[in-house]
């Protein structure tokens, strides 16, 4: 953008200032510089760039030069001046832009997750942000060891490795309570997909839980709280993989779904455990390793550090208090059930 190309209004005065400054060596007054960055200000907002506007300036100044009293050195002084409160002003401005549209997204993403918006109103201010909500959208959320906001470099590292591959593609990243998270259209599972493994690695081995699709404006809210509820059932059952999919855990809200019918079977299935010497916490955690390494004894003895012969009489001992055989398939779906349950309840340090 050349001189020409950029309006009037921009270098207003800029000849007059030079002509007088350069001739009585004086400093900008107040005023003079005050006007200046207002002049800055305007033409961020206008959208014009700032090196055309720094180079139509000194356009200026080398076609007033000639005419301008005084030396060259209170000349460049003046210009110097001009030059550095029109900039700042222009930055005030974008500084100021950058912050509108931050806290305008932040609230978006906020009405988002919560729902709490109308939702056609909704679905119009996500398009300003790249998000179609007309069409079926996925949530991941990744959790690390620390909470993470949006300037922070494991976001960033993150979201340069999504766009680096994928471009735009209607992709949102973003940060809420301390998580990073990544909205996606529902059919694109390689973003959400690639989103997992980078997060995973830029959080230190955090792990990463991943909603469905779901339809509709409200589908982004739906897909967030399968993954959150997932990241809980994940740390409730202590589960080991760094990538969870909620489709994948949906037996476990099924479980939970009547809490008292839960809670009686695991009083009633498990409760006996509470007699033994040093309580039903040793039997609980036999009970969960025999039936993750899939009943086999050798290998559940290997993941609690236990002989076979002391595992076999823990499974002993948990038959003759509950009445049920861990071994015997007739008992091993509701003894399991129980398990999961106790696990997901925080039996027994929790009563139920």
């Amino acid at each position: 953008m050349t001189d020409r190309a950029l309006p009037e209004q921009y270098l207003d005065g800029y000849a007059e200032i030079l002509t007088e400054v350069s001739a009585t060596g004086r400093r900008l007054t107040r005023d003079e510089l005050a006007s200046r960055r207002a002049l800055g200000e305007q033409a961020a907002e206008a959208g014009h760039g700032l090196r055309a506007l720094v180079s139509a300036h000194l356009t200026r100044a080398r076609t007033a030069w000639p005419g301008s009293p005084g030396s060259a050195d209170d000349a460049l002084a003046a210009v110097q001046q001009v030059i550095d409160a029109f900039a700042e002003g222009y930055e005030r401005a974008q500084l100021l832009a950058v912050r509108q549209e931050e806290a305008a997204r932040r609230e978006f993403i906020d009405d988002l997750l919560y729902g709490r918006s109308d939702l056609g109103r909704l679905a119009e201010r996500a398009e300003r942000f790249g998000l179609r909500l007309s069409h079926a959208h996925a949530v991941a959320v990744a959790q690390g060891p620390a909470a993470y906001d949006e300037g922070d470099p494991v976001p960033q590292q993150v979201e340069r490795a999504l766009i680096s591959r994928f471009g735009d593609r209607s992709i949102l990243l973003t940060t809420k309570d301390g998580r990073l998270l990544c909205i996606a259209p529902g059919h694109q599972d390689e973003v959400l997909a690639h989103f997992a493994k980078q997060a995973h690695a830029a959080t230190d081995g955090g792990r990463v839980a991943i909603g469905r699709p779901q339809p509709g404006p409200g589908g982004v809210v739906q897909s967030y709280e399968e993954a959150l509820n997932a990241l809980e059932l994940a740390e409730r059952l202590d589960l080991d993989d760094p990538v969870l999919r909620a489709a994948d855990l949906l037996v476990y809200p099924v479980l939970t779904r009547d809490r008292q019918a839960m809670a009686d079977l695991v009083a009633d299935t498990l409760g006996p455990l509470t007699t033994a010497r040093g309580g039903a916490q040793p039997f609980l955690d036999t009970l969960t390793a025999y039936f993750d390494s899939g009943c086999v004894a050798a290998e559940a003895a290997r993941r609690l550090t236990l002989s076979v012969r002391a595992l076999t009489y823990r499974l002993e001992r948990i038959h003759k208090l509950t009445g049920a055989n861990p071994a015997d398939p007739a008992h091993r779906y509701m003894l399991q059930t129980a398990v999961i349950g106790a696990r997901l309840l925080d039996w027994p340090s929790q009563d139920v």
